[in-house]
């Protein structure tokens, strides 16, 4: 299956039907009276977030999305059947934008959430409703209303626990497909994941969600190779898990290179928990780590962890500290109880 998380789509709601004239007209009964219907009411169109959907992929092959109109009022007092409404079946984690793709109308980010997108238009009144004293044979009814007609985008936002970071071949792939099973694609040259892959993790008995997105390069906030198009991916996630890769000549550069695009992105994904480890430590012999951790704390300013996805080498301790992190967040987003006052 292939991965969207953008997309285009057209939705129309349904008009209403329009009010009925009609007079009641039997053999026996002397002045029958108005007896036209009301219209029906135009379907409505939805987005309700569901479990198992983890793409938009369904909205490229169907961009338009037009519920049914509402039909027009009879005689004999019969009102019209209501039209049909349309739900958009959406991942979790989907934004719903307006047209200048700016304004965010809705963020489903648990299952079973529904929004209302478009409203379908009332019926019409038929001439029996505007029956009075003074007026006992209206000849007068309402068209229906009509629908509303948008334009709207939809930008799915992967929920996960951990977000992982670095420059293209930095062992991110790697240590998804050692820790969980996921299987992404992995090889020596760069840019070899082209899409947001998911993987669950589990540490002491505790499992949680990690997405890894395709590398950032310097410029990636101007376009430059895939752009920063998938940060937004972990713009959730409660920590990110920041790789370098230890046999690089240039680590304080390529760490500084990632916090660079970070804070060029916007918002707080710059300020989220981090946890930095330098990767790729099986390839570096004792000195050579002592070195490489030295120079990456002083262009960090934190403490740093090293690590081997390939051998496996503290991957353990690292996934503990994501844990630590992931705890913190939950603490810091619970809500807070309400507490009756004590009495005796």
């Amino acid at each position: 299956m292939k991965f969207l998380d953008l997309c285009k789509v057209y939705i129309r709601s349904g008009a209403g039907g329009g009010g009925c004239v009609s007079f009641r007209r039997e053999k026996y009964i002397e002045y029958g009276g108005p007896d036209g219907g009301d219209g029906g009411t135009g379907g409505t169109v939805w987005a309700e977030a569901v479990d198992g959907l983890n793409t938009l992929i369904d909205f490229r092959y169907q961009q338009h999305f037009f519920a049914k109109n509402g039909q027009p009022g009879m005689g004999k007092q019969r009102t019209g059947k209501d039209g049909d409404d349309i739900v958009l079946k959406v991942p979790v984690g989907t934004e719903i934008l307006d047209e200048d793709q700016e304004t965010v109308i809705a963020d489903l980010t648990e299952v079973g959430q529904r929004v209302k997108l478009a409203r379908g238009g009332n019926g019409g009144f038929g001439n029996l409703h505007f029956k009075s004293a003074t007026n006992q044979a209206p000849r007068r009814s309402n068209p229906g209303q009509d629908g509303v007609e948008r334009t709207l985008w939809l930008r799915l936002k992967l929920i996960a626990d951990v977000g992982l970071l670095g420059l293209p071949n930095a062992g991110k792939s790697t240590f998804l497909a050692a820790t969980s099973n996921a299987r992404p694609k992995i090889a020596d040259y760069p840019f070899t994941t082209l899409h947001p892959n998911l993987g669950v993790v589990g540490v002491d008995n505790v499992e949680f969600v990690v997405a890894d997105i395709p590398g950032l390069i310097e410029g990636a906030s101007e376009g430059r190779g895939l752009g920063d198009l998938f940060l937004g991916h972990v713009e959730r996630c409660a920590v990110l898990l920041h790789l370098v890769d230890g046999t690089s000549q240039t680590i304080a550069e390529d760490y500084q290179t990632i916090i660079t695009e970070l804070e060029a992105y916007g918002g707080d994904l710059a300020e989220k928990p981090r946890v930095t480890v330098l990767n790729k430590v099986d390839a570096l012999d004792e000195e050579e780590r002592i070195t490489a951790s030295a120079e990456l704390e002083k262009a960090s300013g934190r403490s740093v962890m090293l690590m081997s996805g390939v051998a496996r080498e503290g991957v353990t301790e690292v996934l503990r500290a994501l844990r630590a992190q992931i705890d913190e967040d939950r603490v810091r987003h619970r809500p807070q109880e309400d507490v009756a006052p004590w009495q005796p």
